[in-house]
């Protein structure tokens, strides 16, 4: 798991808009346990541990280990390309967002 793992992790609580504390309180595990896996010299949590930390994000616990969803999971899984296009899209304005719709268009043919 290691750094990719801790990566996924504070992308996702940071896309999310969720803290440590508010992790914490979803999954029982405590703050510190928590922080020792966000550190740039990561703990790397046991499997209960990623299984719980998934659960309480709505990811699977191999999204949080490898940055993408499995095949197995609904289309409507986002990988985290897909995701941080859309968080960038959420500060673009309305006439740039038609622009970049435009753009998908021309793409898609």
């Amino acid at each position: 798991m290691g750094s990719s793992f801790r990566k996924n992790l504070r992308e996702e609580l940071d896309f999310q808009g969720i803290v440590v504390k508010q992790l914490s309180a979803r999954t029982g595990i405590p703050v510190a346990t928590l922080e020792c896996y966000l550190k740039t010299q990561s703990t790397e949590p046991s499997a209960e541990n990623a299984v719980k930390i998934a659960q309480a994000l709505a990811v699977s616990a191999e999204y949080l280990v490898t940055g993408k969803a499995p095949e197995s999971e609904k289309p409507a899984a986002l990988d985290r390309d897909r995701r941080l296009i859309l968080r960038r899209l959420g500060n673009l304005s309305p006439e740039q967002c038609r622009a970049i719709l435009s753009l998908i268009d021309a793409f898609k043919s």
